[in-house]
């Protein structure tokens, strides 16, 4: 998966990122067996996953303060 753009993410509905970010959570919980087994063939990508998942948390909590 490619890394998202914040004002790419923004366009996005709650549903759709909600989904993005069970998608994220589904690929680290693989990268931690292919860790835990040695297979890893991209170590940095744990890394990017979690980034990526804290920007669409952040994008989802100021679409949230902002309808009240």
């Amino acid at each position: 998966m490619a890394k998202y753009k914040p004002k790419d993410l923004k366009v996005k509905t709650d549903d759709e990122l909600k989904e993005q970010i069970k998608l994220l959570r589904k690929e680290q919980f693989n990268l931690r067996f292919q860790v835990s087994n040695g297979q890893n063939e991209n170590p940095a990508r744990f890394k990017q996953i979690r980034k990526e998942i804290a920007c669409i948390k952040t994008i989802l909590n100021n679409v949230v303060s902002t309808k009240v």
